[in-house]
């Protein structure tokens, strides 16, 4: 009897977990079951509005077409492909971008921390104060935005060539001087927004194990680099994944200040050329492909070499 009663309560013990298991996998279930349901259609007309236009520049990146002689088209394969990686304007114009996006992020990554730093430090009624005025550019248009940064540089309509003693320099008729004042407006406009998303990261920073380092007598600098910063692994890979994605699809700032002359040519404006100035459809859907490719490769490489686990980040894992 009394084995009976001591291999019941065994069992007992053993199917108690089992069935704990058992019913948060089914509640596990029953949650991503309802997930689905609640953003399962918005899910359906989020891939069909994206993949539907990148689809269709696939597509006609196939043929050579010109919008002004429709009968003429005819299908080339990948010859538009072969035509645009054999032409160095493709070249510089990726290289620009490129430029572009390494120096506007390198740059906004760490202005943007220091602002960050600064809004989560800063306390009682001046907190509101200061994040309202560090973000205030991000609400600015970019149009708007741009066009001011080409009139204080402008040659006849601005004031930087007399605050800098430029004298009748022409900033937009040199590709690098053009090129720095075009990343001068990106680092302007967007490092409120990275400077947003490093201060949810510093948010989250495990209050107790700053006190504990600083028991331990770590300085500021080791209290930064061995307790901040692995903490905020997460929000600075998508701040730099969000930014490098956007700075690499410049193409307003480029418009308005130079549309692309002087060299100053980016990958977006190269497409813009193509496929709206010269109605070359076959190529422009081409470099458009091509574009999309360069930002798959970024998003690649930013998770390959950060190797956060988002999920995990969020405490799912």
């Amino acid at each position: 009897m009394s084995q009976v009663e001591t291999r019941s309560a065994g069992d007992l013990s053993v199917s108690r977990p089992a069935k704990r298991r058992a019913r948060g996998s089914d509640k596990a279930r029953a949650e991503a079951r309802l997930g689905w349901y609640l953003a399962g259609p918005a899910f359906v007309i989020l891939v069909a509005v994206t993949g539907y236009p990148i689809l269709q520049a696939l597509y006609e990146s196939l043929f050579s077409y010109r919008l002004t002689a429709p009968g003429d088209r005819e299908f080339v394969g990948l010859k538009n492909y072969g035509v645009i990686l054999t032409d160095s304007l493709w070249w510089k114009a990726l290289g620009n971008t490129a430029m572009i996006t390494v120096v506007t992020v390198a740059v906004e990554l760490v202005i943007g921390f220091a602002l960050a730093m600064v809004m989560h430090k800063v306390l009682g009624w001046l907190r509101p104060i200061v994040r309202t005025a560090i973000l205030v550019p991000y609400a600015v248009i970019t149009v708007v935005s741009a066009y001011a940064w080409q009139y204080a540089f402008g040659l006849t309509t601005g004031f930087m060539n007399v605050v800098l003693g430029l004298d009748d320099f022409d900033v937009f008729a040199n590709k690098w001087s053009a090129l720095a004042v075009i990343c001068l407006s990106e680092i302007w406009k967007t490092t409120p927004f990275i400077s947003l998303l490093l201060l949810a990261g510093l948010a989250q920073v495990p209050s107790d194990m700053t006190e504990a380092a600083k028991v331990d007598g770590a300085t500021a600098w080791e209290r930064l680099w061995k307790v901040t910063l692995p903490n905020m692994k997460a929000s600075i890979m998508v701040a730099l994944l969000f930014r490098a994605l956007d700075a690499f699809r410049i193409f307003d700032n480029v418009y308005i200040m130079t549309k692309g002359a002087a060299g100053t040519e980016t990958v977006s404006s190269l497409a813009y050329n193509q496929t709206i100035s010269r109605l070359e459809i076959g190529l422009g859907s081409a470099v458009s492909v091509l574009l999309f490719v360069c930002v798959l490769a970024i998003c690649f490489i930013a998770i390959k070499v950060f190797k956060v686990d988002l999920a995990r980040a969020r405490g799912e894992g």
